[in-house]
């Protein structure tokens, strides 16, 4: 049966396009003389359904043996925007293009394949992938072999893929969030057939273990989940990763002791929302909680977990991450406004009170604990009032940090057809208020800090003075100091001797294996 005949026409105007061919394999279209094979294509209503459907979980899913090889001698470049997820799934790229045989090349006038692995978070980000797909155009016509692909977040959206279609046909590939194993084949097709290859799911797919990955360092990340169901209305993320599935517990266990066994000193759990980890196990009950109980037993000196959400956020994993080890005492608490009403308006699901009696909680049970936060300013509708409650909602928590946005409306998302009636000049003196007094907090913060010792992973050098080292506390604050990079990779010890507003400057105090890891062994 023929598949339905997208309409873009609310994007673009596709009178120029013809139609060659369509089937149960997708369909075939020319536009400007570029041949383009849409495989299967974005669709916002899709991506909002949330189905009953049992998610399966796959293991046998390396790179097929016919593949390894079809990369020998060539070159990948692949640049990444957004967030830890997204750099995940680059490490998961990187490990099958390698897997294939591609070496990665820095300079990317000498690579034979360039991928964009893309962000839809904010407008901004949307801005720089197209700038940079304008840069490209010089190179795919310097090089017509060269393969250039899209990937990630925007190749979830429906506007995104009609406008390359319409105007940056050279792309030779664009595939989204739930088929990253495909990518052997989409490549395989690009070269072959010598067309544009669309291959985006709309719907979410099954879970994908064992493929390869090229983790670089002494920190890696760990998926737990993906997805999220929270759909808060400026969120796109909703549509462009998925309903929420959380890979089985002994499977991240697993994963989490070969890194141990490799070396790595520094994990990061990963999902869109950990605290909804094993809410959709039918077989079994097993949270976020229990996951990060048993994690605590392995011998890897720090865990730490992004994003929670503060619905989710429940007394057990208080508990349990009161307990220490090696769980880190800092959570990342995104509370994106202090105003009930506006939150309200988000569909965050929660107000100011319950957000602040879950602080109270935490604060209780970790005294210690370094909160940081997402805000976002200029909500539609949002009263000076308003603003005035995120402000007062900072000075109580006082958090260490934070990301704070302009509000930025998404295609597809219910925001987007609020009024946006907070003018710009207003949305941008709100937001430097706001940084002000989280700079404000956090160098007072930081002056607590001084002449105590405190324990530092080295991560490399600074990227201005070779002699100047870098590393992170248990919570996450950056601490510069002078040493050997014979330290890189190492836990030390470090004075602090001049607190700064974002970051830490000290003196080494000796090199020195972390109690943590020293009682992990």
């Amino acid at each position: 049966m023929a598949k339905e005949t997208k309409d873009y026409s609310k994007y673009f105007d596709f009178s120029n396009a013809k139609v060659l061919s369509e089937d149960e394999n997708g369909k075939r279209i020319r536009i400007a003389g570029r041949d383009i094979h849409i495989v299967s294509e974005p669709s916002y209503k899709e991506e909002k359904r949330r189905g009953k459907e049992e998610v399966q979980v796959l293991y046998d899913t390396e790179v097929p043996e016919e593949m390894k090889g079809f990369g020998d001698g060539r070159f990948y470049h692949i640049t990444t925007y957004g967030c830890q997820m997204n750099e995940h799934d680059t490490e998961t790229i990187k490990g099958m293009l390698e897997a294939m045989g591609y070496s990665f090349v820095e300079d990317r006038t000498k690579a034979d394949v360039i991928l964009l692995n893309t962000c839809a978070i904010r407008e901004n980000a949307e801005d720089k992938v197209f700038g940079e797909l304008g840069h490209l155009k010089t190179l795919k016509t310097e090089n017509p072999d060269l393969i250039l692909g899209v990937c990630g977040c925007m190749s979830q959206e429906e506007s995104v893929v009609s406008r390359i279609l319409q105007k940056h046909a050279f792309v030779d590939v664009i595939f989204g969030t739930h088929n990253i194993h495909r990518l052997p084949y989409l490549l395989r097709d690009a070269y072959f057939n010598k067309e544009m290859v669309v291959e985006v799911w709309s719907k979410e797919g099954d879970i994908i273990e064992n493929l390869p990955k090229k983790r670089e360092g002494m920190k890696a990340w760990v998926n737990i989940m993906y997805g999220c169901d929270k759909f808060c209305t400026y969120c796109i993320v909703p549509y462009t990763r998925g309903k929420e599935r959380s890979r089985r517990p002994q499977d991240v266990i697993d994963e989490v002791r070969e890194l141990a066994r490799q070396g790595f000193k520094e994990i990061t759990l990963l999902g869109q929302n950990v605290n909804a980890y094993g809410k959709d196990f039918a077989d079994m009950k097993y949270l976020f909680g229990d996951l990060m109980a048993d994690i605590q037993k392995i011998a890897i000196p720090r865990v730490r977990f992004t994003t929670s959400h503060p619905r989710d956020f429940d007394d057990h994993l208080i508990e349990v991450l009161a307990a220490k080890g090696n769980l880190v005492e800092h959570i990342h608490l995104p509370v994106q406004s202090g105003s009930s009403e506006i939150l309200k308006r988000m569909s965050r699901k929660y107000n100011r009170e319950t957000y602040l009696e879950l602080v109270r909680k935490i604060k209780q049970a970790i005294p210690d604990v370094v909160l940081t936060t997402d805000i976002i300013v200029g909500f539609p509708g949002e009263t000076d009032e308003q603003f005035e409650e995120t402000l007062s909602l900072v000075r109580e928590v006082e958090y260490d940090s934070g990301f704070t946005f302009i509000y930025s409306p998404r295609a597809g998302t219910p925001a987007a057809e609020m009024e946006d009636n907070v003018p710009m000049e207003v949305k941008k003196a709100r937001l430097q208020r706001l940084n002000d007094l989280m700079a404000e907090i956090s160098l007072k913060k930081n002056l607590a800090l001084k002449d105590q010792v405190v324990e530092v992973l080295v991560e490399g050098e600074s990227k201005t003075n070779a002699e100047v080292l870098s590393g992170r506390t248990r919570t996450n604050k950056l601490v510069h100091f002078r040493g050997p990079q014979s330290l890189c990779g190492q836990f030390v010890h470090v004075r602090i001797t001049e607190p700064q507003t974002w970051v830490l400057k000290g003196e080494l105090v000796e090199q020195v294996v972390s109690e943590t890891a020293a009682a992990l062994g």
